[in-house]
């Protein structure tokens, strides 16, 4: 337990409206991966769009072409950890969108990732302006582990929602969970609740 605190800390009393309960600050910024890390160079990176929109294909210089906006945000994770002021470049979601022909009926994505990972929201917990597709973090670009050439984030739900190496977007009509949702995470999983496991 005492190596715990090496790592991770209780937030001070000014940082505590920032951290959702149940959460510890981290000082690094930890690396937690179900399965293989899939390693893809940025000329063999691709982003697909399927289902409920018209099919899309965007390669890496499709993306780099498009408006990049630098963010801060908080980042938390299921497994307790947070941590505050995180430094991305990348292009919003909603900037993105500008280039997808879709389909009222939409009302699901579907993230599909090299690896074979899958994680879902409802369109209004994806179309929000903080949410992004990510490809620097910190000045750097972004590596393999953290989810490198290009991960989505989505701040305000857990972290498993903020799928890395991005690879496809399937718009549905239908909820379909993906990975960890059907292995007994929320549906969710906004941190303010506690929505870690189950659907309660």
């Amino acid at each position: 337990m005492a190596d715990r605190y090496k790592f991770f800390h209780k937030p001070d009393p000014e940082q505590s409206e920032r951290v959702p309960p149940g959460q510890y600050l981290t000082k690094g910024f930890p690396v937690l991966t179900y399965g293989n890390t899939p390693a893809i160079e940025t000329e063999n990176w691709e982003l697909k769009v399927w289902g409920l929109a018209a099919p899309a294909r965007f390669t890496w210089s499709d993306m780099m072409a498009m408006a990049q906006t630098e963010f801060t945000k908080d980042f938390h994770c299921v497994t307790r950890w947070s941590k505050l002021d995180v430094e991305w470049t990348g292009i919003k979601v909603t900037d993105f969108m500008q280039h997808i022909e879709l389909d009222p009926q939409a009302t699901w994505v579907v993230k599909h990732c090299y690896g074979g990972y899958t994680t879902n929201l409802p369109l209004d917990d994806f179309l929000r302006e903080e949410n992004f597709f990510a490809h620097t973090l910190f000045g750097e670009p972004l590596n393999a582990e953290h989810g490198g050439p290009m991960r989505t984030i989505v701040p305000h739900l857990y972290a498993w929602k903020s799928a890395k190496w991005i690879n496809g977007l399937e718009f549905v009509n239908t909820e379909e969970p993906g990975f960890w949702e059907r292995n007994g995470y929320h549906r969710r999983g906004d941190p303010w609740k506690e929505e870690r496991y189950g659907d309660l």
